[in-house]
């Protein structure tokens, strides 16, 4: 339904709070955006206009953006959102079998609601959390190492409105509004409740403790830093990987047959090139004077 009057206003002195956090207004639009799916669940085409009005937009300016981005909904979300991971390392681990357990208890599919609205599933392509695979996230909170029963027993439990708590994270999962505002820049005080890294996210630094292990702080030049003819896969000196200090013998090689569109050959200015190359790094014509090859 269409946002009233005073639900316009209470919402424009959060935009303008929103706002006032950047040089150029149009660069709020993505935490408004957020911040309108908080009162309403999702970005209506109401909630796009009240986005253009308060930035000097066009409603097809911000429609571009609310069509592109996966987080914000173009229709009613359930409370809690269950992502399913179903990238590669998930995906092996179980991820492809959790979402399909999910969908044939919950009676819906990627990007449905159940018919109580609470719960909306989606297939998540990666949810930034490898070392706990399979990972589920509810309105991106983490829960990890999870199983099909796990996770059925989790949406069972977002149904039947009990509190539920992540494995890391806060002390327990807020509502999908809630957590776009949270999204829109409005701290709701929590941000330091619960584990934020597991033992498995720590163990590569508890290693490196227990064995002595240390970054070396630079890499040693070398004689052959530019190496050369090896398709350009080592960059060198590490100024080459900065933009510091690089130079023609820093640069990372280019791929035999490759044109140099900057018009140089082994260093040389354009119209210098060496014979049999031309300047854009393919075959050039033999001066007139080149006798022909036995």
């Amino acid at each position: 339904m269409p946002l009233t009057a005073d639900v316009r206003d209470r919402l424009a002195v959060d935009a303008q709070a929103i706002v006032d956090r950047y040089p150029q207004p149009r660069s709020a639009l993505l935490p408004m955006l957020h911040l309108v799916q908080s009162e309403e669940g999702y970005v209506s085409p109401d909630g796009i206009a009240f986005c253009a009005a308060q930035l000097g937009l066009t409603t097809a300016e911000v429609a571009a953006v609310a069509t592109f981005y996966t987080q914000y909904k173009r229709h009613p979300n359930g409370t809690y959102t269950v992502g399913v991971c179903t990238n590669t390392l998930c995906a092996v681990m179980g991820g492809d079998e959790i979402f399909r357990s999910l969908e044939e208890h919950l009676g819906v599919g990627h990007d449905e609601t159940t018919e109580d609205g609470v719960v909306t599933l989606e297939k998540v392509e990666c949810n930034a959390a490898c070392d706990y695979a399979p990972v589920v996230m509810v309105n991106w909170e983490f829960f990890d190492n999870q199983t099909p029963e796990s996770a059925k027993r989790l949406t069972d439990d977002l149904r039947r409105g009990a509190d539920v708590a992540p494995t890391r994270g806060a002390a327990k999962v807020c509502s999908f509004k809630q957590v776009s505002r949270v999204l829109a820049g409005f701290n709701d005080g929590r941000a330091g409740e619960g584990v934020a890294a597991g033992e498995a996210t720590l163990r590569g630094t508890a290693l490196a403790k227990e064995e002595g292990w240390t970054a070396p702080e630079g890499a040693p030049r070398s004689s052959s830093s530019a190496s050369r003819g090896d398709g350009g896969r080592k960059l060198g000196h590490v100024a080459a990987q900065t933009g510091a200090g690089t130079s023609a013998q820093d640069a990372p090689t280019v791929p035999a047959g490759t044109k140099e569109r900057a018009g140089t050959t082994a260093g040389k200015p354009p119209g210098e090139a060496t014979h049999g190359e031309s300047d854009d790094g393919g075959a050039s014509t033999p001066p007139a004077d080149a006798k022909p090859e036995a």
